[in-house]
């Protein structure tokens, strides 16, 4: 059964919202397992088919925490690429944080993700809440269709 891991790291709850609506709409494909967490180490990141990065952009850069794990990740030579995936996020002003991870999966590691990263700023309304169950949705059908 393929399996999507994604991980969010939210303070304000904003990006934990979308988080959790991205998992809602991935859960509406038959066969798919959906892991929703805030941690995973470098070498849990090999167990899924799908990573989905939700983060907020602080101070024009992404979380410390996200950063850390692709850090690690590269150090230890973990190989994720031909995986999926996929980046959200919001902000207040400027909004980069996805941009980043995305360059990071896609440059780096050799990911497939779709461009642009799924943005909304401040507090996602109904409107990006269903972007992002239809950014899960989309990404759960690509592993059926793999």
């Amino acid at each position: 059964m393929p399996k999507i891991l994604i991980l969010y790291y939210s303070k304000t709850g904003n990006t934990e919202k979308m988080a959790k609506a991205v998992a809602e709409g991935a859960k509406t494909v038959p066969g798919i397992e959906v892991e929703l967490t805030y941690h995973v180490t470098a070498e849990q990141l090999k167990g899924f088919d799908a990573i989905i990065v939700g983060t907020p952009t602080y101070h024009h850069d992404t979380t410390i925490d996200i950063k850390r794990l692709f850090e690690e990740a590269a150090v230890k030579g973990v190989d994720l690429k031909g995986k999926v995936g996929a980046v959200f996020g919001s902000y207040g002003w400027s909004g980069e944080a996805p941009r980043l991870v995305l360059e990071i999966m896609k440059n780096r590691f050799g990911m497939d993700v779709p461009e642009p990263p799924l943005l909304a700023k401040y507090a996602p309304d109904q409107a990006a809440l269903e972007k992002c169950k239809e950014l899960g949705r989309k990404i759960a059908e690509r592993l059926t269709h793999k």
